[in-house]
C-alpha cells in the first residue's frame, strides 16, 4: 500500500473520531474538554417534523395544570427560551426538565414553523429543588438561566449523554444562593437578565436596592460588581415607594446606551448608572472610536469648565478600559473587536442619574399633556433602540403604558470624592468592585426639538425625556399587575405587551430623531395598539394564561409569536411586518391623490376628456381688407378663379384641420371614456353590494337596539333598587381621604418584607428567651434572688396583675375600635 493511501486512511479514522466528539466551554473553570455529541443519539432519518403547534410534546397526557405554577410575582411566567438559530427550549414543570426541539422556519410553507420528533431531554445533574418560572438562554447557546422566587441556578447545555434515549446530563450550579436565598433572608429578586455584550455575565436587581453583576467564569457565588443605589439624598423627605427598585434593562448599541443601565422605581420614576461594564466583555471597535472621539470634539473643545472636566475623565476611563486607544493613536487598524479591561476611578464611584425629567418645547413634567393620568405603580420597564431613537416604556399596575422618548444623549457621571472599595487579585488585578451610586438632584434642561443634542453636552445632567403617548390597555384590576414587553426582532418600533389578557401590539408612528432629521415639523402622532391573542379568563373559547411567549423571526423577512399556554397548548401566528408602517403612507397618498382629483374636477369641470380647443369650435374666416367684392367679380375670370382657390383654401386650413383633430381626438379618448365608463359601473356595483349588506345589517341592528334598549330598562330597575339602599345616605370621601387611600395603595406590598422580617427576628427572640428561662430550674432562679437580694414582695406582684388586667381591658378595647374604624373605612370605599 502507498504512503498515500495510507495517509488517506488515517485522515478518514481522524474525521470519523472527532465527528462524534465536540468540545464545550467549561465557563467555571476556563478550560476546553471533549464531550460527545449530544445530537449523535438520534440519526436526522429517524427525526419526523411536525408543526410546532401539533408535536407530540404538547398534547394533554403532558398537561400542566394552571395551579403549578407561582405567579406572585410582578412579571409573566415564561417557560420558553430561543438560542436565535434553530433550537427552542421549554421547561417541563412536570418532569422538571428541559426539551430542546430543532425547528424549521418558514419551511416549506413561509407560515409555518416546523419541530423535529423526538424532542431532546436535558436533565440537570443535581435536581432542581425550587419551581421554575422563567428561563433564558445568553448569546452563545452554551448555558440556560433558570429562575424562581425560591432559587437561580444556571443550566450548561452542553453535557454528556445519558443512557436513557434523547437524554443529555447537564450541569448545574446554584448562583448567589448566600446573597439571595438564605433561610432568615428575605431579599426577592426583581429582575434578572444576560448581559447582552458578554456571554458568561448576568445582571441582577434585588430589593435591598443593589445591582449586582455575576461573572459565571470565575466565581458564580460572589458578584463582581455590586452597585448600592440611593436615589434620595440623605436628610430629603420622599415617600417609600421613591426608594423602591421593580426593574432594569441593559442599553442598546447607540453611543453611550450600550454601557448604560436603566433602573425603574416604583413611584416610576427611571435612572441611569452609566458607565457600567462588564470585565472582559466584547464590544466593536468602531462604537468605541466613536466615543472617543465625540469626547474629544463635543467635551474638551467646550468653552464650559464642568463639560471639559467630564469629558476628561471619560476619556481616561475609554483608555484605562480599552488600551488599543492609546496603542494604537486612535487609528484601529485591522480591530473589529475589543475586550474591556477591568478599571474603576479610585476617587470617584458612578453617580445614579435622574429621575428624568419629561421635557419638550419648554413643557414642564407638572402639565397635563406630558404628566398624563397614570396613578398606578410601576410594575415593569422596557428598553427599546429604534434607529437613533431611545424608548423608554414603563408599565404600571393601572394597565396603562407610557411610552417616553430620550431627547438627548447619554454622557457618563461620576460623583467626585466617593471611593469604591475595590478587590484585588494576586497580581495586582481588579476582581470586584463595589460603589454607593448616590443622585445628586439638579433642574431640569428645557430642551427643544430644532437643539442639536449635543447643545447641554457634558455638563453632567440626566437626558430629559419627550413623552410619545399613553396607552390604557383597559385590564381588569387583579391582573393588570403581572405586565412584560418584548420588541419585535424584524420591525422595532413594533412592541408585545404580555398580560392576564393575553398579547396587545403597539406600533409607534412617530420618533422625535427621525421625524425632526426630515426638517418637517409633524405633531406626535398617537401609536396604534391592536390585540394579537386574548386569553381572558372569563372567556370559555379563550386560551388558557400564557406561561411563555417568544416574537421569532428569519432572515427573509417573516415573523411568528410562538406562545405557550398553562394547559401545554402551543399558539403559532405569523406577524405582518413590512406592511405595518406602511399602511400610514398609503393613506396619506390616497389623501393625496383624492384632494387632487377633487381639485381638478373643481377646475375643469367636466369637460376634462376633450380639449378646450376642440369645443371652442374652428376659427373663424378672416378676410383680407383689400379683397374686391364677390358681386363685382365672375366666376370665369382670373379674379374669381384666384378668388375662390383662396377661399378653398382658408376652408381647408380651419375647418378640414378641425375636423381632422376632432376625429383624432375621439380616437384618442375613446379608451379613457371606456375606462372611465368601466370604472363607473365598478363603482356602481359595489355601491349595491354595500347597500345589501346594509340592508342586511339593519335587522341586526334593530336587535341589538332592542337587546340595548332592555338592559338599559333593567339598569334603570337596578339603580332604583340600589337608591333605596341605606348606604347611599353615608356621605362619599373626601379629597383627603381619597389621597390617603392612594398612598396606602402604592405602599401596598412595598413594606411587608420589613414588617416581616421585624416578625421573625422578635420571635427568634422570644424563643432565646423562652429557652433561657426553661433551661433555668425554679430552685436556681429562687437562689439567685436570694443571693442578688431582689426578693421581690407580695404587694408588688398584686400591683402587676392589677396593671396587667387593666392593660388587657385597654388592649380590648383599642381592637374594638380599631374593627369599628375598619368597617366605617369598608363602607366609604363601597359607597365611593
Amino acid at each position: 500500500m502507498s504512503q498515500n493511501r495510507q495517509a488517506q486512511l488515517r485522515l478518514a479514522v481522524l474525521i470519523i473520531l472527532f465527528s462524534d466528539m465536540r468540545f464545550s466551554f467549561d465557563l467555571t473553570e476556563g478550560r476546553q474538554s471533549p464531550t460527545p455529541s449530544p445530537s449523535s443519539s438520534t440519526p436526522k432519518s429517524e427525526l419526523e417534523w411536525f408543526p410546532l403547534q401539533n408535536h407530540p410534546l404538547f398534547s394533554s397526557a403532558t398537561a400542566t395544570p394552571a395551579a403549578a405554577l407561582d405567579t406572585s410575582g410582578r412579571k409573566p411566567p415564561n417557560l420558553m427560551a430561543w438560542d436565535g438559530a434553530s433550537r427552542l427550549y421549554i421547561w417541563d414543570l412536570k418532569k422538571k426538565c428541559l426539551h430542546r426541539l430543532s425547528i424549521r422556519l418558514g419551511e416549506p410553507d413561509p407560515s409555518s414553523i416546523l419541530a423535529a420528533s423526538p424532542s431532546k431531554v436535558l436533565q440537570a445533574e443535581t435536581p432542581v429543588s425550587f419551581e421554575v418560572s422563567k428561563i433564558s438562554i445568553n448569546k452563545n447557546g452554551s448555558a440556560m438561566l433558570l429562575a424562581g422566587t425560591e432559587g437561580l441556578c444556571v443550566m450548561y447545555l452542553y453535557g454528556r449523554s445519558s443512557l436513557a434515549q434523547n437524554t443529555i446530563i447537564c450541569r448545574t450550579a446554584s448562583l448567589g444562593s448566600e446573597i439571595y436565598f438564605q433561610r432568615n433572608d428575605l431579599i426577592r429578586i426583581l429582575q434578572i437578565c444576560w448581559h447582552p455584550y458578554s456571554d458568561t455575565h448576568l445582571g441582577i436587581l434585588s430589593s435591598d436596592s443593589v445591582f449586582r453583576i455575576f461573572d459565571l467564569s470565575t466565581d458564580i457565588g460572589q458578584p463582581e460588581q455590586e452597585y448600592y443605589l440611593q436615589p434620595v439624598e440623605y436628610g430629603s423627605s420622599r415617600n417609600a415607594a421613591a426608594i423602591c427598585p421593580v426593574d432594569f434593562s441593559f442599553g442598546g448599541e447607540h453611543l453611550w446606551d450600550k454601557f448604560s443601565v436603566f433602573i425603574l422605581f416604583s413611584d416610576g420614576s427611571t435612572y441611569i448608572i452609566c458607565p457600567v461594564v462588564p470585565f472582559a466583555s466584547l464590544y466593536k471597535w468602531e462604537s468605541i472610536l466613536e466615543l472617543y472621539n465625540d469626547a474629544h470634539t463635543f467635551g474638551l473643545k467646550s468653552a464650559d469648565s464642568k463639560a471639559v472636566s467630564n469629558s476628561n475623565m471619560a476619556i481616561s476611563w475609554l483608555e484605562a478600559t480599552f488600551p488599543e486607544l492609546v496603542h494604537q493613536d486612535g487609528g484601529g487598524g485591522q480591530l473589529h473587536f475589543v475586550r474591556a479591561q477591568p478599571f474603576v476611578h479610585m476617587d470617584a464611584s458612578v453617580s445614579l442619574q435622574g429621575p428624568l425629567h419629561n421635557m419638550c418645547d419648554g413643557v414642564t413634567e407638572d402639565s397635563d399633556v406630558q404628566k398624563g393620568t397614570c396613578e398606578g405603580r410601576a410594575v415593569s420597564f422596557h428598553y427599546n433602540l429604534v434607529g437613533k431613537d431611545t424608548i423608554l416604556v414603563i408599565a404600571r399596575s393601572d394597565g396603562q403604558l407610557q411610552l417616553d422618548a430620550l431627547a438627548d444623549e447619554i454622557q457618563p457621571v461620576w460623583t467626585m470624592g466617593s471611593a469604591p472599595r475595590l478587590c484585588f487579585t494576586s497580581s495586582d488585578k481588579i476582581a470586584g468592585v463595589a460603589m454607593i451610586c448616590e443622585s445628586f438632584l439638579s433642574s431640569p434642561t428645557v430642551l427643544k426639538l430644532d437643539q442639536t443634542p449635543y447643545s447641554t453636552a457634558w455638563l453632567g445632567q440626566p437626558p430629559p425625556l419627550l413623552r410619545l403617548a399613553i396607552v390604557d390597555l383597559a385590564l381588569p384590576i387583579e391582573s393588570s399587575s403581572l405586565i412584560g414587553m418584548i420588541s419585535d426582532p424584524l420591525l422595532p418600533e413594533r412592541t408585545f405587551c404580555i398580560h392576564a389578557g393575553g398579547i396587545d401590539s403597539i406600533v409607534l408612528h412617530f420618533l422625535p430623531f427621525t421625524n425632526h432629521s426630515t426638517g418637517k415639523e409633524e405633531p406626535i402622532r398617537t401609536p396604534s395598539v391592536n390585540s394579537v391573542l386574548s386569553t381572558c379568563p372569563g372567556d370559555s373559547s379563550s386560551p388558557s394564561p400564557l406561561h411563555g411567549f417568544l416574537a421569532l423571526s428569519d432572515s427573509y423577512g417573516s415573523s411568528w409569536i410562538v406562545g405557550l399556554t398553562s394547559s401545554n397548548d402551543c399558539i403559532v401566528l405569523q406577524m405582518e411586518t413590512w406592511n405595518v408602517l406602511l399602511t400610514d403612507a398609503f393613506d396619506k397618498i390616497q389623501e393625496n391623490l383624492t384632494t387632487n382629483e377633487k381639485t381638478s374636477t373643481k377646475q375643469t369641470g367636466s369637460n376634462t376628456i376633450i380639449s378646450k380647443e376642440l369645443l371652442s369650435g374652428p376659427k373663424a374666416v378672416l378676410l383680407p381688407p383689400s379683397a374686391p367684392n364677390l358681386r363685382s367679380v365672375t366666376a370665369d375670370s382670373i379674379e374669381g378663379r384666384s378668388m375662390l382657390h383662396q377661399y378653398f383654401k382658408l376652408f381647408h386650413e380651419n375647418y378640414v384641420e378641425y375636423a381632422h383633430k376632432v376625429h383624432f381626438e375621439l380616437q384618442r379618448h375613446a379608451p379613457q371614456l371606456k375606462n372611465i365608463i368601466d370604472g363607473e359601473h365598478s363603482r356602481l356595483h359595489k355601491m349595491q353590494q354595500k347597500l345589501l349588506e346594509i340592508e342586511t345589517n339593519q335587522e341586526k341592528l334593530e336587535d341589538r337596539v332592542d337587546r340595548a334598549v332592555k338592559i338599559h330598562s333593567s339598569l334603570e330597575e337596578r339603580l332604583k333598587s340600589l337608591r333605596s339602599l341605606p348606604g347611599l345616605q353615608k356621605n362619599p370621601l373626601s379629597k383627603a381621604e381619597r389621597e390617603f387611600k392612594m398612598e396606602l395603595d402604592k405602599f401596598t406590598g412595598l413594606e411587608l418584607d420589613a414588617l416581616h422580617s421585624s416578625i421573625e427576628a422578635l420571635s427568634a427572640r422570644t424563643k432565646r428567651y423562652t429557652h433561657s428561662l426553661q433551661a433555668d430550674s425554679p430552685t436556681q432562679r429562687t437562689q439567685r434572688l436570694v443571693r442578688r437580694g431582689n426578693r421581690v414582695p407580695d404587694d408588688g406582684v398584686s400591683e402587676l396583675k392589677s396593671l396587667l388586667e387593666k392593660l388587657s381591658l385597654i388592649n380590648s378595647e383599642n381592637s374594638k375600635k380599631v374593627k369599628l374604624v375598619e368597617s366605617a373605612l369598608k363602607t366609604r370605599e363601597i359607597t365611593d
